[in-house]
């Protein structure tokens, strides 16, 4: 018998509940890279994924097969950020070059979980924005006169400089971040003891002394300019090889 705390139960007098739209791969993708910025590569599980989605993690393998197709997946949305022309021109070939290989510094900073990603030796990313940003660069290099044979060890050289500096700083910046200080912070509690560890090493005083009162961010990008500068110096001499 029905009771007033046991009434008939019908589907028109239980509250309906709110309908969850079909989960997507893009939906999927956008999420996990909200997830790895705010909270790092240790914490993206699909537990964790499912939980900010709303949706059970057995309902994300529809779309992705494990973490490491996940993983494939979210760097090669994060490389759709950088746009490198697919024409290129002779007269404004290193110009491009610079200016791409500075966005990809950028992005990497950005997104600091990825530097490991993209510094593993031997991984190879095919998705399709990493590709149409490899076949760019190669644009540029072949418009320059770089022979065929030698295009590929040019944007090699290139994005072995570009992803070790900047997944150098991007650790040093991850370190400053747990800290809680700001690297004009960090840089300034350090000083003492680094004057201190450095006082049998002029060499070493003397550089530091020229940049005490610099912005430690615009150090960063001056090294990387320089560095840049003279890696792109060192292939623009084997045109005349």
């Amino acid at each position: 018998m029905p009771t007033e705390e046991n009434p008939i139960a019908s589907v028109w007098t239980r509250p309906r509940r709110p309908q969850r739209k079909q989960l997507t791969r893009e939906q999927i993708v956008a999420t996990a890279i909200e997830l790895l910025d705010a909270e790092g590569v240790e914490a993206l599980s699909m537990r964790n994924l499912g939980t900010r989605l709303d949706a059970a993690a057995t309902s994300l393998y529809r779309h992705v097969a494990n973490k490491d197709e996940l993983i494939e997946l979210v760097v090669d949305e994060v490389y759709g950020e950088l746009d490198v022309p697919a024409t290129a021109d002779a007269a404004q070939w290193r110009a491009t070059v610079a200016r791409a290989a500075g966005d990809l510094r950028a992005m990497t900073l950005r997104h600091r979980w990825i530097a490991p990603e993209l510094g593993q030796v031997g991984l190879v990313h095919i998705g399709p924005n990493a590709m149409r940003m490899s076949s760019g660069l190669l644009a540029q290099f072949e418009a320059a006169g770089f022979p065929t044979n030698e295009k590929d060890q040019a944007v090699g050289t290139l994005m072995a400089y570009v992803i070790g500096i900047a997944t150098s700083e991007a650790a040093y910046l991850s370190l400053i971040a747990r800290s809680g200080r700001t690297e004009q912070e960090w840089v300034s509690d350090l000083r003492p003891a680094f004057d201190e560890a450095s006082r049998d090493h002029p060499r070493l005083r003397e550089g530091a002394s020229a940049q005490r009162d610099a912005d430690p961010r615009r150090i960063r990008d001056d090294d990387f300019a320089y560095g840049l500068a003279r890696v792109l110096d060192g292939l623009t001499s084997r045109l005349g090889a």
